[in-house]
């Protein structure tokens, strides 16, 4: 297991609401642990912050040698500033975007235009009218028009022609009134 893997799996332990878990895999074994404090293992905070993180290994990732304490103390660095970032990004993501957003009715392949090399029917900052085509979702050979319930303007456009998408996938962000 590669040094970055280690981290990001210490990361989604740590994110999650798991209390213990061990892992092993070609002489490296990883014990984590949130819980109380104990003696013998370096402790850092979760994302949380409320609680102490334990966490034992033996071997190294790379070659099966007991890991030196550079390279704990780096690795303890980087598994810090990842959780700081673990935390902004959290933040950042529970903050709602304004509008609506118009998800795909089916799954199939999404084309923003009428046919290839033609201009798309929507771009982001385009103002629609209730009942205008933003779209087509192909599907079986089906063409289904993805139409606006509602006048608003295009916010955000989070799928690329010829993508395929899968039913209830965001395709537009619209806000109402603009």
């Amino acid at each position: 297991m590669e040094t970055e893997q280690l981290i990001q799996l210490i990361q989604a332990v740590s994110a999650s609401e798991l209390t213990q878990f061990k892992y092993e895999e070609k002489g490296v074994k990883l014990s984590l642990r949130k819980g109380e404090k104990r003696t013998g293992y370096p402790a850092g905070t979760t994302a949380e912050g409320d609680m102490e993180s334990q966490i034992g290994f033996s071997g190294n990732a790379t070659s099966g040698k007991k890991m030196t304490e550079e390279e704990a103390s780096r690795l303890d660095s980087q598994k810090e500033k990842k959780q700081e970032n673990l935390v902004q990004s959290c933040e950042e993501v529970q903050e709602e975007p304004e509008g609506t957003i118009v998800t795909s009715p089916l799954v199939g392949t999404f084309y923003e235009a009428p046919a290839e090399g033609e201009a798309p029917y929507v771009k982001v900052g385009d103002i629609v009218q209730k009942g205008q085509m933003l779209a087509i979702v192909e599907a079986m050979k089906l063409m289904n028009d993805i139409e606006s319930d509602f006048a608003g303007t295009v916010a955000e456009i989070y799928v690329a022609n010829g993508e395929a998408v899968s039913y209830g996938q965001p395709l537009f962000r619209i806000v109402e009134g603009k």
